[in-house]
């Protein structure tokens, strides 16, 4: 598998663009919309929020996925047309309508996303206006443009392709992302669009999506929110000519290889681009008697205030992590607990390894990126998340989001 520098235009057939369409501030004039498209329709999967205050992107993408085709995504930033009403409804469709009929094609094979402060009308005239333009910019050098009209709070565009042989063609995955805060493992936990040219069928698709943001989009957190417009998205058009690829088939273990490396991709860069992160940290959780309990425990700890404070101070504070796995409603046996940060034991049996061992740590939070590794001793069962520091830049970006 080799990684390549496009993004969502890395794959044979797919154009994007983005524009400034006065949606955001002015004083900012930064891009607020993107077009991505397919010279040819095909299947489309996925995933969505699970939150009940559900934005009507999201409601309008779930009734256009039931027919299973997608041509293109025309997603808005700077306002989430989130709790509008019907009202709200109303732009969403028209979204989809404005896109089809510059694209000529069927409005259902649209889904639309938007991004941005909550309960605000849309805008939809100055969708209007743009659109043309818009439409008229697609290119296949637009992936980078498109990455950075999605974006809200973030510092960078978020986009990876990845290549490789399936079915005696090479095919391409792409992808692009938007996300810095309300980031929580709780199915999508943002905006992504994926790509590829692959042959594959929708309900194919959908699995190998649905198994790909499982172990990147839902092994995130940032913050503990979610959003009411979280979504991804996966488009396919076939084009790279390869043998269909069938569930089960090695072939279908390879491209669900290759959605997950762009999955996971974007999702660390989700998280070294969340608000005020000064550092990431997976924990990782062995020893467990399931699954299901090693991810409860993960999760619990990865979403602690306290423990994210405390990477953020470089405090060797590890009765934060047992306290967190403690309350995480697994039963657990404390006296087989071992504890390590960065690959220094903390904890064995139970039992801190004293001050020496909390000096080792000083190195270990010097470093952007290290791994907390709980091992239960009950089992043979793990998980893992990817969780952030939580610092002061981090309250005084969302203490003014609006202004």
């Amino acid at each position: 598998m080799k990684t390549l520098s496009g993004g969502v235009t890395a794959p044979i057939g797919f154009r994007a663009a983005g524009v400034y369409s006065g949606i955001k501030k002015k004083k900012k004039q930064q891009l607020d919309l993107a077009l991505l498209v397919s010279d040819r329709e095909g299947p489309v999967a996925g995933v969505f929020t699970t939150n009940q205050v559900v934005a009507a992107p999201v409601i309008l993408d779930r009734i256009h996925l039931k027919r299973g085709i997608g041509r293109a995504f025309l997603i808005n930033s700077g306002n989430a047309n989130a709790c509008t009403g019907p009202q709200g409804m109303q732009v969403a469709k028209e979204m989809a309508s404005l896109a089809a009929t510059a694209l000529d094609c069927a409005p259902h094979t649209v889904f639309v996303g938007s991004t941005g402060v909550i309960g605000q009308p849309l805008p939809i005239e100055c969708i209007r206006k743009a659109l043309p333009a818009l439409a008229a910019r697609l290119t296949r050098r637009g992936g980078t443009e498109a990455a950075s009209a999605i974006m809200t709070t973030d510092l960078k565009p978020k986009q990876v392709a990845v290549r490789a042989l399936l079915g005696g063609k090479m095919v391409t995955v792409g992808g692009m992302a938007k996300g810095s805060g309300m980031i929580h493992p709780n199915m999508a936990t943002m905006l992504g669009y994926l790509t590829t040219d692959a042959a594959i069928g929708q309900r194919t698709l959908q699995a190998a999506l649905r198994q790909a943001v499982d172990q990147s989009f839902n092994c995130i957190t940032v913050d503990g929110d979610t959003s009411t417009n979280d979504t991804v998205l996966c488009l396919s058009n076939g084009m790279a000519g390869n043998r269909p690829i069938t569930l089960g088939s090695a072939d279908f273990t390879r491209f669900c290889s290759m959605l997950e490396t762009v999955c996971r991709t974007l999702a660390l860069k989700i998280c070294w681009d969340g608000e005020g992160v000064t550092k990431v940290v997976r924990v990782e959780v062995a020893g467990a008697k399931s699954t299901k309990a090693a991810k409860q425990i993960a999760q619990t700890v990865a979403t602690s205030n306290l423990v994210k404070t405390a990477l953020f101070g470089g405090d060797a504070n590890w009765g934060r992590v047992m306290a967190a796995l403690g309350r995480a409603g697994v039963p657990i046996d404390p006296s087989r607990i071992s504890l390590e940060f960065g690959g220094v034991p903390m904890v064995r049996k139970g039992q801190g390894l004293g001050r020496t061992a909390e000096r080792q740590l000083s190195k270990v939070f010097k470093a952007k990126e290290f791994t907390i590794r709980i091992d239960l001793a009950q089992g043979k069962a793990g998980a893992h998340m990817w969780t952030t520091d939580l610092s002061y830049e981090y309250v005084r970006i969302n203490a003014s989001y609006r202004s």
